[in-house]
């Protein structure tokens, strides 16, 4: 009888972590399908980012100060000029912590970030986001977080580009629910302006057109 009761107890947290599992699956369809989900803002990750053919760029200038004040730019600027909620359809507010990433960044190897190399503007995967997520220090957070991961900021005599995936995650376990790669032209005064005008431009696009594609890609 007890060893009944023992398999039947066991069952039943099977069945239940199953449950919590198949749950935890949905998050990413119920985030697309329910606007009352919040959304947390957990900043720009520039840890696997390279700066590609610009020699004038100062890598440690650019590690220990740019870095952190293209994060800071996004949310003091928030809503007026990076308007998550709008672009994500969560209203008028969006939580922020940065601080995640900012120790992440402060992890860069300067040497690294400067790169004579075009082929580094598109060579992360997805599975590359993922180990850079699972790296990212959030604790004692639940619900949906938002990471841009900056992968490339190519620089050219006419034009310049920034390739960055856009990552959805549920900050409870760090599984990624989304990640999505855009690119932008960047432009703007400043190495700071310049670069972060990528998230800029991305925000914008995303409340235009990506939102609605991605939804119907992911909830429809």
């Amino acid at each position: 009888m007890k060893l009944f009761k023992r398999h039947h107890w066991i069952a039943a947290l099977v069945l239940f972590f199953s449950s919590v599992t198949a749950a935890s699956a949905q998050t990413i369809k119920d985030f697309f399908n329910d606007k009352g989900i919040a959304l947390t803002y957990l900043g720009i990750d520039y840890y696997k980012n390279r700066l590609i053919n610009d020699p004038g760029g100062n890598p440690s200038d650019i590690k220990g100060r740019l870095y952190n004040s293209m994060n800071e730019v996004v949310v003091n600027e928030m809503p007026k000029n990076y308007d998550i909620a709008g672009a994500f359809n969560r209203g008028s507010f969006v939580n922020s912590d940065i601080s995640a990433v900012t120790a992440r960044n402060e992890k860069v190897d300067a040497k690294d970030i400067s790169s004579g190399n075009e082929a580094d503007f598109n060579r992360l995967t997805e599975a590359d986001i993922t180990a850079e997520v699972k790296a990212l220090a959030i604790k004692d957070k639940d619900g949906v977080g938002l990471v841009f991961v900056m992968e490339g900021m190519k620089k050219e005599e006419k034009k310049s580009y920034g390739s960055v995936w856009v990552v959805l995650i549920d900050m409870k376990s760090k599984k990624v629910l989304m990640a999505e790669r855009m690119e932008q032209e960047a432009a703007g005064f400043g190495f700071r302006n310049f670069w972060v005008s990528i998230i800029k431009k991305s925000l914008v696009e995303i409340e235009k057109k990506k939102y609605k594609a991605w939804k119907s890609k992911y909830a429809g």
